[in-house]
């Protein structure tokens, strides 16, 4: 007994920092979500790592990038947060969207942690899954 209680008290250690870091991603993800909704490109464009924010310069330019390619993110229905798991260069998000039309995306957030907190180093749309009939 004592062996399984050392067990589950390091199992559960480990999951906490795993737990935060999920709370906190998808809080950064929600509030771009809420930003853009708003029109508020420059909150929005907080959230967007360095690169990012780098690459378009303005809040302007990343908010016609947004606008012009991702329409579902611009002005969302609805959005859920699925699985999150390892990246390429950090965490992986994957977050399901239904668009004004009731058409369901998901996405890939690629995030990194920086010295300002977790930021959104990109996304990336998915194939649909495969439909068996």
């Amino acid at each position: 007994m004592r062996r399984f209680l050392t067990a589950l008290a390091i199992w559960l250690a480990a999951a906490m920092p795993a737990a935060a870091q999920q709370t906190e991603i998808e809080t950064v993800i929600a509030d771009q979500f809420e930003r853009f909704r708003a029109d508020d490109f420059a909150a929005a464009f907080e959230h967007a790592s360095p690169t990012i924010r780098g690459l378009f310069g303005t809040p302007e330019h990343f908010g016609a990038m947004v606008r012009n390619g991702y329409p579902m993110v611009h002005r969302p229905k609805s959005f859920r947060f699925l699985d999150l798991g390892e990246g390429r260069r950090g965490l992986r998000q994957i977050v399901e969207v239904e668009d004004i039309a009731g058409r369901r995306h998901l996405l890939a957030y690629e995030m990194i942690e920086t010295e300002n907190g977790w930021k959104i180093n990109g996304v990336q749309l998915l194939p649909p899954p495969d439909v068996a009939a």
